[in-house]
């Protein structure tokens, strides 16, 4: 009997040692950035989707949880002025990653978003690597997406947000051809610049979004994106030509593209990745 009870007291010893050792917390991966990663209203059928969205669907949530806080519209700048920063660094955790992914909006004109690369930009992106660390967090760098702009003459919407107000209509006297042209100039050469200087993890997002936006070619490449005739998709009766934002299908796409990208820079992801 005594042998039986110290057995017992043995196993409850063992149990008890397990679940202590077990985490009490999933590894987070926190998105920053903007419309193309965003959290999108899809309320009435709404198609349009940020790759943020969708990066959940390529881990297992039960280990990895992903919590995007990435936002329409916002730079480097105004995500930082507005306090959105300060609200993540809050939930950060040591061992949660930090996707920070800027670029669209920083190239804007307007003085509450823009800032210049190999100054301001490079400035802010180091600010995030470096609180992200501050807080025990791994941050990850990655440039911005490319846009799906073949044109001979690029269009005159020149602020991404206003591409949600236009119709097909409004743009499809516009010649394509078959040359993707690159929007982003230094703003996708800075993330990486800065990723080197302070030995941070660094996702090439530009160059893998380009290879995919080539590899469809012009007319494919329309699929990925909010590119839809009149008539074609319910919930846009008028149709829409926005060749930076994603519908379902582009987000999902690039989300597994980038997290692939994601487990190769950090193999200890790879365990956790859900076949697609």
């Amino acid at each position: 009997m005594k042998r039986s009870f110290k057995v017992f007291i043995c196993l409850i010893c063992v149990i008890c040692g397990f679940i202590a050792a077990t985490p009490d917390k999933h590894t987070t991966i926190f998105v920053i950035g903007d419309s193309t990663a965003a959290n999108k209203d899809t309320t009435g059928g709404k198609v349009e989707r940020g790759w943020g969205m969708m990066l959940q669907q390529c881990f297992d949530a039960d280990f990895i949880v992903v919590d995007n806080h990435a936002v329409n519209g916002r730079s480097s700048k105004s995500f930082l002025d507005e306090g959105r920063w300060d609200k993540v660094l809050e939930k950060i955790q040591p061992g949660d990653y930090v996707i920070i992914q800027f670029g669209h909006n920083d190239e804007k004109a307007q003085p509450a978003r823009h800032t210049d690369p190999g100054s301001t930009f490079d400035y802010n992106l180091a600010r995030y690597v470096r609180e992200t660390r501050e807080k025990g967090g791994i941050p990850v760098l990655m440039n911005p997406v490319v846009r799906r702009n073949f044109f001979i003459m690029p269009p005159e919407v020149a602020d991404d947000e206003q591409l949600r107000s236009t119709i097909f209509s409004d743009i499809e006297h516009l010649v394509e051809g078959d040359t993707l042209n690159d929007t982003h100039g230094l703003y996708r050469v800075a993330p990486r610049d800065v990723a080197h200087r302070m030995n941070c993890h660094f996702i090439d997002a530009n160059r893998i979004t380009e290879n995919l936006e080539k590899s469809l070619g012009r007319e494919g490449s329309k699929k990925l994106h909010m590119w839809f005739r009149p008539g074609e998709e319910p919930s846009l009766p008028q149709g829409k030509q926005d060749n930076t934002h994603y519908n379902i299908y582009g987000a999902r796409v690039v989300a597994n593209l980038l997290a692939d990208a994601l487990c190769e820079e950090i193999p200890v992801l790879k365990p956790f990745r859900l076949k697609k």
